[in-house]
């Protein structure tokens, strides 16, 4: 009598497959009932796949970093490099944070993943979501690295309507379930090709969601954009305009005992520092508020099983990737790095709540080091965190930790940090002591708790408005799905 399985079992977590209906694959999780019905009720409604579609595809790789002056440049002379960051599950590339090769790197090494406008861009590896998929702008020439595939249909339009069609969550599913390996799960050509194609699907309200997402998106980035001319005419900070001299006289006293390149001299780095200096609040060195400081340590991999584990924490190891640019530091499950660390180097950071986290180096051509994120409740909660030796902690007292915070940051986003660094082999490097020394402008406390305060409602607000322009492409997307699936 052949075994069933009882029925208070969650039946995608216990389940029976016949030796007839494996096929190739030995993962439990390929067979999963919810994931095979959902693959073959699509597969019934379509006879066609992804590969009908493709006239080609090819994969990138990455050149060596070590190497950056060999094959990267600026986005003033180079060809844009895409990276899975800049596909998106709207089908637009986003370019914002890009990376540049040269010509010679693309047109030689990387010759077979060259990108054109209109050609379909889908990522096959890395952790996260699988399958998402992008198409290329008018005009646009770039390249790629070896984590996506560029798909040339000939077609822009018909690459428009894969891309939509490939980032319904119904269909990335399918796409995870036909990829391969544990950590790192990659989906290789043979199985993107078989992907299952419904043609002649109404995208109509997603394409409306879409555009009532950019103005939603707009209307935040609008407002995170006020907070540093909020922050500046708080503080009676004008800014000056750019100098665009390329020559300029410096008195050798002033140079004497530091630094020699002209960075830190140029007029626009001197009229910045006089705008703060002729604030009328009261100034003081970033270092006057500072009662501990610690480096970070990268630690050990989880998956070492030599270590002597009573001396080690496993940890959230903060790293740059977890800058986002625009609030805080952003703790993407996806994308976090686990590590061990000794707990006598874990002892020495002494993490507490509202200390602030320094990017002190990495960088690239378009990204000056030196970005600023606090470690709020929310962020330690119960787990326990470190950081790497590209970052730097500090503890401060005297002085509100979140306006500090914010004014730290904008001094980031209007350029003075830049000033801060040196460049060795492609790598930025924040000097701490200039840092340190930088002056803050220090209103009294009650001054500092409201500016604080407002910046933090512009945020709120900015970010609700992103949670509801996500909210509404969702909803659209489900639309879809239920007329698919009926």
């Amino acid at each position: 009598m052949p075994y069933t399985v009882p029925q208070h079992i969650d039946p995608n977590k216990i389940f029976l497959v016949n030796f007839s209906e494996l096929e190739g694959r030995m993962e439990p999780e390929y067979y999963q009932p919810s994931l095979a019905s959902l693959e073959k009720r699509i597969s019934s409604k379509s006879s066609k796949r992804l590969r009908d579609y493709a006239l080609s595809i090819a994969g990138g790789a990455t050149p060596s970093k070590s190497e950056s002056n060999k094959y990267y440049t600026d986005s003033d002379h180079g060809i844009p490099f895409l990276r899975v960051q800049n596909l998106s599950t709207i089908g637009d590339l986003l370019l914002d944070d890009c990376i540049y090769i040269n010509d010679d790197t693309h047109n030689n090494i990387l010759k077979r993943s060259q990108v054109s406008e209109g050609d379909l861009l889908v990522k096959i590896t890395g952790v996260g979501r699988m399958a998402i998929a992008s198409v290329a702008p008018n005009g646009f020439v770039g390249n790629t690295n070896q984590h996506m595939v560029v798909i040339k249909t000939g077609n822009a339009n018909v690459s428009k309507y894969i891309a939509r069609y490939l980032n319904l969550d119904i269909i990335e599913r399918i796409a995870s379930r036909h990829s391969t390996g544990g950590t790192r799960p990659a989906l290789d050509y043979s199985s993107l090709k078989k992907i299952p194609i419904i043609e002649n699907l109404d995208f109509s309200v997603i394409d409306k969601a879409i555009s009532l997402r950019k103005e939603k998106l707009a209307q935040a980035k609008a407002k995170l954009a006020s907070i540093d001319q909020y922050l500046l005419g708080e503080l009676g900070i004008t800014l000056p305009e750019d100098s665009h001299e390329k020559t300029f006289i410096v008195n050798y006293k002033d140079v004497d005992g530091g630094r020699l390149d002209p960075k830190s001299y140029c007029n626009n780095v001197k009229n910045l520092k006089n705008a703060i200096t002729d604030s009328s609040f009261e100034k003081q060195p970033l270092s006057t508020f500072i009662v501990n400081e610690s480096s970070g340590d990268w630690g050990e991999d989880i998956e070492r099983k030599d270590l002597d584990f009573a001396n080690y924490t496993k940890c959230l190891v903060l790293r740059a990737t977890e800058f986002d640019n625009r609030y805080n530091l952003k703790l993407d499950n996806s994308r976090v790095k686990y590590r061990y660390i000794s707990n006598a180097k874990l002892r020495r950071m002494n993490i507490q709540t509202n200390d602030l986290i320094i990017e002190k180096s990495g960088g690239s051509e378009d990204q000056p080091v030196g970005r600023i994120g606090i470690l709020t409740r929310e962020i330690l909660g119960n787990k326990t965190i470190a950081f790497s030796n590209f970052l730097h902690k500090i503890t401060v007292t005297g002085i509100d930790p979140q306006y500090l915070f914010f004014y730290l940051k904008t001094m980031h986003n209007i350029g003075l940090t830049d000033s801060m660094q040196s460049q060795t082999n492609g790598i930025r490097n924040l000097i701490m002591s200039e840092y340190k020394r930088q002056n803050i402008i220090v209103p009294d406390k009650q001054a500092q708790t409201q500016i604080a305060d407002h910046i933090s409602a512009i945020r709120a607000e900015a970010k609700a408005l992103e949670q509801e322009a996500d909210a509404i492409l969702e909803q659209a997307k489900k639309k879809v799905e239920e007329m698919i699936l009926g």
